[in-house]
């Protein structure tokens, strides 16, 4: 059983279509499960509300003292930006409403960021598969904690486009140029454990166990909880990130998007489609059809070359 089984306090209790917020008393730790259906995403509707979550807190100061991220869809945690959203807009040729939506994003960005600052620590509970925009999030926490069961990865490259909200800032400043690189351009998908060993996950526990892990985690941290915010905050001084940075990323982003052709919105598309499996309950579903793709791609590639070297041949 959670043990964040309470309601939040009146200042943070309104009533989401989105999501569901559990409260710990003891800690003051304020936990927000995300549901979004069909797709498990960051949906603008839900982007609005996670908004309004976080002018809540920091209009009270003090009241939270610890923010858990975590997903209210089994086996998923979060697929990231709204694919068939993009798609849309890709094909009615409005870069403004995609500039909207990837301004949305770094707002929201930005808030987690600052977290310290506001005196809130921050945790990511990933407790299923996450992609794109849904690793980004869970990266963007002061802890990341990872069932063992979890994969992630950035898939984007893989139908030509990139992680545009914030995934190189974090994963270099986690992990390093090298790592990140490899990551982003790559598109595959990694496992909890590999995700760890590479600097991106501080904690990976066996399925199942991930409250407790939360739990042992704000135990820990509270009493020194003001030394870890400030050395936190200095952090930021040693690998800056800055808002205008953020938005130099998502310009550049929505401009490559516009330049998407037919073969790449199909992949996306198709996607979206295994996203909306998986949400479902299936046994799979994006990351599988990811792993698919990676094979169509290389079998493609290799079909590719071998007809050029006959060609010269």
């Amino acid at each position: 059983m959670s043990f964040l089984g309470s309601r939040p306090p009146a200042q943070l209790d309104r009533s989401y279509r989105y999501m569901r917020l559990e409260w710990d008393p003891e800690f003051s730790v304020l936990c927000t499960r995300i549901g979004v259906r069909p797709i498990q995403c960051y949906s603008l509707a839900a982007m609005a509300e996670l908004q309004q979550l976080f002018s809540d807190i920091s209009a009270n100061p003090g009241l939270t003292k610890h923010f858990v991220m975590a997903s209210d869809v089994p086996s998923v945690f979060n697929f990231g930006g709204d694919l068939s959203l993009f798609v849309l807009l890709v094909r009615a040729r409005d870069i403004d409403s995609l500039k909207l939506y990837a301004r949305r994003c770094v707002d929201l960005v930005w808030w987690l960021e600052n977290a310290a600052q506001i005196g809130v620590h921050t945790t990511a509970l990933v407790q299923g598969d996450t992609l794109g925009g849904g690793l980004e999030s869970a990266l963007l926490h002061h802890n990341v904690i990872f069932e063992r069961s979890a994969q992630a990865g950035f898939p984007e490259v893989l139908f030509n486009l990139f992680p545009g909200m914030g995934a190189w800032h974090l994963a270099v400043r986690r992990a390093g140029m090298v790592v990140a690189t490899d990551m982003i351009l790559s598109g595959q998908i990694y496992t909890a454990d590999q995700l760890q060993r590479r600097g991106l996950v501080d904690l990976v526990v066996e399925d199942g166990e991930g409250e407790i892990a939360l739990k042992r985690m704000v135990r820990s941290v509270s009493p020194r909880l003001r030394g870890t915010l400030a050395a936190l905050q200095a952090r930021r001084f040693a690998a800056p990130i800055t808002y205008e940075s953020l938005q130099s990323v998502v310009d550049l982003w929505a401009a490559t998007a516009m330049r998407l052709n037919d073969r790449d919105l199909r992949l996306m598309e198709r996607l979206a489609r295994a996203q909306v499996r998986k949400v479902g309950g299936e046994s799979e579903g994006a990351v599988e059809e990811i792993k698919r793709l990676e094979l169509d791609t290389a079998w493609g590639f290799e079909k590719s070359g071998l007809s050029e070297w006959s060609a010269l041949g």
